[in-house]
């Protein structure tokens, strides 16, 4: 102003950086609280729950519909315990993750015996209070070729699907693909799902055992190469069945699925992107007829 004297210019306000890391350390626990009491994404690294779950797959784990217990806590951050919270039975047919007793790992298997169940597999085939559950052939399944897409073994990657190289065919279409052997299996409840089955091994063949009260049995639904109750924990499996103690949440939908090819490129996400996969529920269809004819059997 003339005459008068210079307005002063004021700096820039300081940065309150005690305000910005509560705010910080706040959004952190709300997302962790999200994660640990309500869902979390989860994704599948392994072939064991195929052609239900692929390689690739992101998906949605609820974590209330069984309670909660130490293994619902985001990054395990609670001690391993038998505790449990509003704690529920899962059903027949569900698919789960598990936190095996040997190590703090999440695992995702299909529910097929519940606590009291008597409970085998032969040839192939899971026996439940001595009924052999019904395995009905289906047209095999058709998966793509995507050997870019890679699994770890062991401590090295290598290709997810060359063991089944033999299953590798091309179509009219000039599209190449893995026909699996594939069948539909129904648990007593109604609960029906595909699974693949293509050679004859040791994990066909399980002895009979009593599910004790409080556990579960889990397999995966690509029963050759699944890690799972009928596997000893020394081999990366389960041991038998599971304590309920040891789940965390039930498979929902999946949100999104990529097939490998994708890079650090954010763009490169969108072409590697498998179509028909997004909002696909996991929750298995119930089939009324088959689970009136098991009661009434």
């Amino acid at each position: 102003m003339p005459g008068g004297e210079p307005a002063q210019r004021s700096g820039p306000d300081r940065v309150d950086w005690l305000r910005e890391l509560r705010g910080l350390v706040l959004m952190l626990l709300a997302v962790l609280g999200f994660h640990s009491f309500l869902a979390k994404p989860f994704y599948i690294p392994s072939i064991s729950m195929m052609p239900n779950l692929l390689v690739g797959d992101r998906l949605v784990v609820s974590k209330y519909p069984y309670g909660w217990d130490w293994s619902s806590i985001s990054f395990h951050l609670l001690p391993r315990g038998d505790w449990r919270v509003l704690g529920r039975t899962p059903e027949y047919g569900d698919i789960v993750i598990v936190v095996p007793r040997n190590r703090k790992e999440d695992l995702i298997k299909r529910v097929v015996g519940l606590p009291g169940d008597r409970i085998a597999v032969i040839n192939g085939q899971i026996v439940l209070n001595g009924k052999p559950v019904p395995q009905r052939a289906e047209m095999p399944v058709q998966l793509p070729v995507e050997d870019q897409l890679m699994c770890d073994a062991g401590g090295f990657q290598k290709p997810c699907l060359e063991d089944f190289e033999d299953y590798r065919t091309r179509l009219p279409s000039g599209r190449e693909v893995y026909e699996l052997p594939a069948y539909r299996e129904t648990l007593p409840n109604g609960a029906s799902y595909t699974v693949i089955d293509h050679a004859n091994q040791t994990l066909d063949h399980f002895p009979e055992i009593t599910v004790p009260e409080g556990q579960v049995f889990l397999m995966g639904d690509n029963r050759d190469h699944s890690a799972d109750s009928r596997m000893p924990l020394w081999g990366n499996g389960l041991g038998g069945p599971v304590p309920l103690s040891d789940i965390g949440g039930r498979a929902e939908f999946i949100t999104f699925s990529l097939d490998g090819s994708q890079g650090w490129n954010p763009l490169s996400w969108f072409s590697a992107l498998r179509s028909g996969r997004a909002g696909s529920s996991l929750r298995p269809p119930l089939d009324p007829h088959a689970a009136l004819q098991r009661s009434s059997s």
